[in-house]
């Protein structure tokens, strides 16, 4: 029977041995370290851990997630074991302080972070208003919503509670700033469904001195002031009220900034129709919105219309027309172009001499100049001909 009464000397191991052995073992923890932890008990605002210290750990209720806790036991569990960032060095009783809301911070800033790369459309619930605009939180991070990315006909203070769709416009984490966009998001669903040179209806929600701001369908675009008329303007009130009911044709879709540019200039049969005539301006509107496209589509096939050319242009079968007569002009100064130079190779294989040849290709550029000149240089290449057969051939084509 082994005896339990042996003192620290027999068995040659003291306390001052032990506390060695564990200063020997004893990791070294730092602040910003991520360390597995077993939850070791459950305080009334906050929790012990055991991370393999000296000393239980601590974690105050305020660092156990990113969102409002109210009680630990709402995050965590005894015995449970996870992960936990070490905020604070050891305090005056060997303690270290630790966070789980850090871990969620960073993760959520990556997270954001990929989604602004994604271009990713997110939706998120308002939680507060300011002055300045409306709060959300995106991955448990506050996010801001500035009053001009808000696009909706309600008073900011109504939409708490609202789940709004909407796109990143700032990611930084350092300065913590999370910026997002309503009307960013909405432009983007719509632009899905509109077109550069469609026309649209609209109402005037805004007039400023540079334009005003019309709503179609539930997003804004700008008619600027020098897209109102081909005459001049002094300011978009002598044109417009707010609430007139529009007709405007769409120039510009920018996905990116989330802007529709407007247009109404465009549509005028003759310069001013907007200010003599307005009701014209809508009546031909889509009549002049054909035009536009056409002429758009005219340049981005790479053809020139001269101004007065594509004034005359009304229908697109006149258009038709104007490019195959376009395209008929090409091929003859082709087939011209290509005629000569065959001719020129006919020649310079048959010459004599290099004085020969030299001769014959002047005579063969005189060739465009009038028939005499044709029947001239004809016949000076049948002189320098091998045969009568190669000439006539050469003639020909």
């Amino acid at each position: 029977m082994v005896n339990q009464n042996l003192t620290a000397t027999e068995i040659g191991f003291t306390h001052e041995d032990f506390a060695a052995l564990l200063d020997k073992y004893d990791y070294h923890f730092s602040p910003g370290d991520i360390v597995p932890g077993t939850v070791f008990s459950i305080e009334p605002r906050g929790a012990l851990i055991d991370i393999g210290a000296k000393t239980a750990a601590y974690i105050p209720i305020q660092e156990m997630s990113i969102n409002r806790v109210d009680a630990p036991e709402e995050v965590l569990q005894s015995n449970e074991t996870r992960e936990f960032f070490i905020l604070t060095d050891e305090n005056e009783d060997g303690q270290l302080t630790l966070s789980i809301r850090r871990i969620e911070y960073m993760r959520a800033w990556e997270r954001v972070r990929q989604l602004q790369a994604e271009d990713a459309t997110v939706r998120s619930g308002v939680f507060a208003t300011n002055r300045g605009g409306a709060l959300v939180r995106i991955e448990g991070l506050r996010g801001f919503i500035p009053g001009s990315h808000i696009s909706t006909r309600k008073p900011k203070e109504e939409l708490v509670g609202e789940e709004l769709p909407l796109k990143f416009l700032e990611v930084d984490e350092e300065r913590n700033r999370l910026v997002l966009s309503h009307r960013r998001a909405l432009v983007e669903r719509k632009m899905n469904r509109l077109e550069v040179g469609e026309v649209v209806i609209g109402t005037v929600r805004g007039i400023k001195p540079y334009g005003a701001f019309i709503d179609i369908g539930g997003v804004s675009g700008l008619l600027h002031i020098s897209e109102i008329s081909h005459e001049h303007i002094d300011t978009p009130h002598s044109v417009f009220n707010v609430n007139d009911e529009v007709k405007v044709m769409i120039i510009d879709l920018d996905a990116e900034r989330g802007r529709i540019s407007l247009s109404t200039k465009q549509l005028e049969p003759e310069p001013g129709d907007m200010i003599k005539n307005r009701d014209l301006v809508y009546d031909k509107a889509e009549e002049m919105a054909a035009k536009y496209r056409e002429q758009m589509l005219a340049k981005q096939q790479g053809l020139t219309v001269a101004p007065a050319e594509a004034e005359e242009v009304v229908g697109a079968e006149e258009v038709v027309e104007a490019e195959e007569a376009t395209t008929e002009e090409v091929s003859a100064v082709a087939a011209t172009e290509e005629a000569a130079t065959e001719v020129t190779e006919e020649v310079s294989a048959v010459a004599a001499t290099e004085e020969a040849a030299t001769e014959a290709t002047e005579e063969v550029s005189a060739v465009a100049a009038t028939e005499e000149a044709t029947t001239e240089a004809t016949e000076e290449i049948s002189a320098v001909a091998e045969t009568e057969e190669e000439i006539p051939a050469v003639v020909e084509e």
